[in-house]
């Protein structure tokens, strides 16, 4: 008899991840319809491949972050603009402003540590589970990787690895 399950016929790995991205572009488009205004004190860490397909951001952040990086959304944020597909925002990095644009699908993982949520996604191009922590965008300088990874402790974060098959 064999212990392995059957291959699936359904992505069913990958239509989970889409339904989750979906949960990010509906809080990044309330925020939007709230013209930019977070409420109360939640605030978002959001952790993206920068070679992504979609993926535009000015060629000195490329440069510095060439695999991934990680803005924050708290209070110096300006111009979010979501879509089905993603969003752009602009934020500023070392006094210098930027517009960045980024699709759902480059998401590796978004975190909301005021209610200490978090969700992380399989990567798009590789399989790394490295973290390049934050990128220092004026906002803040905490360190992220401890608020993304999995917790056992009961909080609500959601880790997503289905172990694509090589």
């Amino acid at each position: 008899m064999n212990d392995t399950p059957p291959d699936s016929l359904i992505p069913y790995d990958e239509i989970v991840q889409e339904a989750l991205r979906a949960v990010v572009g509906r809080v990044l488009g309330q925020v939007e319809a709230s013209n930019g205004t977070l409420p109360g004190s939640h605030h978002f860490y959001i952790t993206f491949k920068t070679g992504a397909p979609g993926v535009d951001i000015p060629a000195d952040l490329k440069a510095r972050f060439p695999d991934e990086m990680t803005i924050v959304l708290q209070n110096k944020f300006w111009d979010l603009n979501v879509t089905d597909e993603g969003f752009s925002v602009g934020l500023s990095f070392n006094q210098v402003p930027a517009l960045l644009n980024v699709p759902f699908s480059a998401i590796t993982a978004f975190v909301d540590p005021a209610v200490d949520f978090g969700l992380q996604f399989q990567a798009i191009a590789d399989n790394e589970d490295e973290f390049s922590g934050p990128v220092g965008n004026d906002e803040t300088d905490r360190d992220l990787a401890s608020r993304v990874t999995p917790s056992e402790d009961g909080s609500n974060v959601v880790s997503v690895d289905f172990g694509k098959k090589k």
